[in-house]
């Protein structure tokens, strides 16, 4: 049985469907009141899981404090740390004793870093660069648990995707096909940039693979569709997608800049105009998977378009 933590947010509602729909058992639990998932009154550093803990071979961790677009704390990594390091090697030291066989903890590409230089994609094997308290503490939790699996031997996988898009999305992506539904142009065009992304179902299809796979085990895997597309393909796939026209009205990457510090979105521009690229090739190879092309459609309902 795999236990999977978060299981009513965004990924995590998409991976227990799809972990029904394959017939696989698993407990959902949750902070988040449901039907259909365990409730826990917290996912801290003080939580008791023994009794979430019986029967699992695999634990899927979701839980975590995302990254913050407009952080407020005084202190933003003692509580990165305290939700997405403490909680999470607590919840780990005890599954090992437990008996639990296998730790997948859904990490971030923000542990490589922010950006990469053209044609040189993150891997696996370089070393953590994380730029921002979010980066920080996801790198300090897979850290400790690495050190966690050699102490127990407790097999411990990581899995780093970049932004993860698909039916319910919030966020940067929302505000995205909101921009494509509206009719509005494109400003991007003149933005020759290149990102990874990672549709949901992608995502899942992977994490389930991790949870059986003998080559998951031990192993850091990056994440991501499998092609990288500028800002501009990216909102000019989404017009299509959502049945508008597509039409551009390229401005400079420089008057970008400006408008960004201007507004205060500074930060939000850079990320619209910089690369990002995950290199997934040792994903695939190890685990034979192979990402399965995106369906845009989806995302735009009936409701929506």
């Amino acid at each position: 049985m795999t236990l999977v933590t978060g299981a009513s947010g965004f990924v995590g509602s998409h991976l227990m469907a799809e972990l029904a729909r394959r017939g696989l058992v698993v407990r959902g639990v949750s902070r988040t009141p449901s039907p259909d998932l365990v409730p826990v009154p917290s996912y801290g550093p003080q939580m008791d899981w023994r009794a979430h803990l019986r029967d699992i071979e695999t634990v899927v961790h979701l839980a975590a404090r995302v990254h913050v677009m407009r952080e407020t704390a005084k202190d933003p990594l003692a509580l990165f740390r305290q939700s997405n390091v403490g909680a999470a090697v607590n919840l780990a030291r005890q599954a090992a004793a437990a008996g639990v066989k296998r730790f997948v903890f859904v990490s971030s590409i923000k542990v490589n870093g922010e950006r990469t230089e053209p044609g040189k994609p993150f891997t696996a094997a370089d070393m953590p660069n994380p730029q921002d308290p979010y980066g920080f503490s996801k790198a300090e939790a897979e850290a400790a648990l690495i050190a966690l699996g050699r102490e127990t031997g407790m097999e411990i996988t990581i899995v780093r995707p970049p932004l993860v898009y698909g039916p319910g999305v919030r966020g940067n992506f929302r505000t995205l096909m909101t921009w494509a539904r509206s009719g509005a142009p494109s400003i991007f065009a003149g933005v020759k940039n290149k990102r990874s992304f990672i549709d949901v179902a992608n995502l899942c299809d992977l994490l389930i693979t991790t949870t059986t796979h003998p080559m998951a085990a031990n192993k850091v895997l990056l994440a991501s569709d499998g092609h990288d597309l500028s800002t501009h393909e990216l909102l000019s796939n989404l017009m299509a997608a959502s049945g508008r026209p597509g039409w551009s009205l390229p401005i400079p990457v420089s008057v970008l800049q400006i408008l960004g510090t201007v507004s205060g979105r500074k930060a939000a521009v850079r990320r619209l105009t910089e690369n990002l690229q995950v290199d997934i090739a040792s994903t695939c190879h190890l685990l034979d998977w192979h990402p399965a092309e995106p369906n845009l459609s989806i995302l735009f309902d009936e409701a929506e378009r």
